[in-house]
């Protein structure tokens, strides 16, 4: 990556400053970009769900893997349901969704109380194991709570084979004028649940799996206590990544607690961060870490850098990170401050290998929380930063009365924000693929065939926020 026209930056940059200068390419097609990640985590998309309570849980995690990404589970999750979130993401199938599913006796309050679960808005009625209607919320409007499914559902199911290729899929349910179906085996019964979409998605993403074809998942280590403890838990609950993370990681402890992780027996990706200096992703590299968390204070519920002073500016942190931890054999996540697709594509040519996203993603389907509506009936989840008030009493739930108030004194982060829905993309899955589709394109404008063309070819210019303005689209309706 190299400045245009030789300019050298005399503050530290944002994302929203740069620009990416366009290149003459010999990409032709946005298909022919390869986005897989070169460090060792195993995506074949650059994008990681970020260790928020508020944003990565079973769903964001088996979501995001299916389209080769990772997600990585909170530290702040006990073992035992850590162990079991892993063990039930590694059960599920690499194409077909997982279905939510109801016997024809349950009743409509149940079916609400789960339809918002999934982005598709469909429950799958089984009697047996076997499909025998399909539920939308649709059919549950102005219908008694108590009403039994099996009045209201539509019995008319179209079912696929599972055995199935994607674009077969596709032509069966487009044919059937269906949107969705169950997927069923041999004997009939439910095995997935595939969308339209769904097909299409197979057919454009590799899911991130491990050495057994399993769906990757990733998760987070702390450090305080015993951090090699809850790691080998963690590995021997079948995670595939290990998180190493603090707030400030060039700390004594952080140092530490990565070399006691790093010794852990079988190795394993090792992130650790987060850092924002070349000396910092020095340290950690020479501790054990294989790749560096970048970033303090850009996130959108984070406010240290009001609180404390301390950060720095996003796009400058990930350049100088991304150069020392190449010259070491290691790489950088670029973890906070993620906006636009724009800013994923930028952090990649700044040298990131992969792009944490965290709000943004909270305010999805997938995501842990609830789904509530506002006055005007928009929906919406809450998110809330992980040093905030709200986070540090979950973490602190097992001490006693006196350490949780003291350490309550200490957020740096908002306890607690509307993240509403996109109603054209309230899926994480739509998120991915507005990504995706922006990144594919910023490769073809950079000439790139895959990431490490796009961070040797790019170019970034210098722009006024009068600059950044002018590429905004007007508002709908202007």
């Amino acid at each position: 990556m190299r400045f245009l026209d030789g300019h050298q930056p005399n503050h530290d940059l944002t994302y929203d400053e740069a620009f990416l200068v366009p290149r003459r390419s010999a990409v032709s097609s946005r298909f022919d970009v390869d986005l897989r990640s070169r460090d060792a985590a195993g995506a074949t998309i650059p994008l990681v769900a970020a260790n928020m309570t508020a944003v990565s849980g079973r769903r964001m995690a088996e979501t995001m893997a299916r389209r080769g990404g990772l997600a990585v589970i909170p530290q702040d999750i006990p073992e035992d349901v850590v162990a079991a979130t892993v063990a039930d993401i590694k059960a599920r199938h690499l194409v077909y969704e997982t279905p939510i599913t109801l016997t024809p006796t349950a009743t409509i309050a149940e079916a609400l109380s789960l339809l918002p679960k999934r982005a598709h808005d469909a429950v799958v009625v089984v009697d047996q194991r076997q499909p025998v209607g399909i539920l939308t919320s649709a059919d549950c409007q102005g219908v008694d709570r108590f009403t039994q499914v099996r009045h209201v559902m539509s019995a008319e199911v179209v079912t696929l084979r599972a055995d199935v290729a994607p674009r077969d899929a596709f032509e069966q349910l487009h044919r059937a004028r269906r949107r969705l179906a169950p997927v069923v085996d041999e004997r009939g019964a439910l095995v997935g649940l595939l969308t339209r979409t769904g097909a299409l998605r197979a057919a454009l993403y590799a899911p991130a799996v491990d050495d057994h074809g399993r769906l990757r998942v990733a998760a987070a280590v702390g450090i305080s206590g015993e951090p090699q403890q809850r790691a080998k838990a963690l590995l021997d609950a079948g995670v595939d990544t290990l998180v190493v993370d603090t707030a400030h990681g060039n700390q004594d402890r952080m140092l530490e607690a990565v070399a006691e992780v790093a010794a852990l027996d079988p190795p394993k990706p090792l992130v650790a961060g987060n850092v924002v200096t070349a000396a910092g992703v020095r340290d950690l590299v020479d501790a054990g870490a294989d790749v560096v968390k970048v970033g303090v204070g850009p996130g959108a519920m984070c406010t240290t850098r009001m609180v404390t002073g301390a950060g720095r500016p996003q796009l400058s942190a990930v350049i100088a990170c991304a150069e020392e931890a190449r010259h070491r054999g290691a790489h950088v996540w670029a973890d906070g401050g993620i906006r636009h697709p724009r800013d994923v594509a930028l952090a990649l040519a700044a040298g990131a290998s992969q792009v944490m996203i965290g709000s943004w993603f909270a305010g999805t389907h997938e995501s842990p929380g609830d789904l509530y509506e506002d006055a005007h009936g928009h929906p919406y989840k809450i998110s809330y930063g992980m040093a905030s008030a709200r986070a540090v009493g979950e973490r602190t739930a097992d001490e006693d009365a006196f350490d949780r108030a003291r350490k309550a004194l200490f957020e740096e982060g908002i306890s607690s924000g509307r993240m509403p829905l996109d109603p054209e993309r309230p899926g994480v899955e739509d998120l991915v693929d507005h990504i995706v589709a922006g990144l594919r394109s910023a490769c073809t404008y950079a000439g790139a065939h895959d990431l490490d063309a796009f961070h040797e070819r790019a170019v970034l210019g210098l722009q006024s926020m009068a600059g950044y303005a002018e590429g905004e689209a007007l508002p709908a309706g202007w």
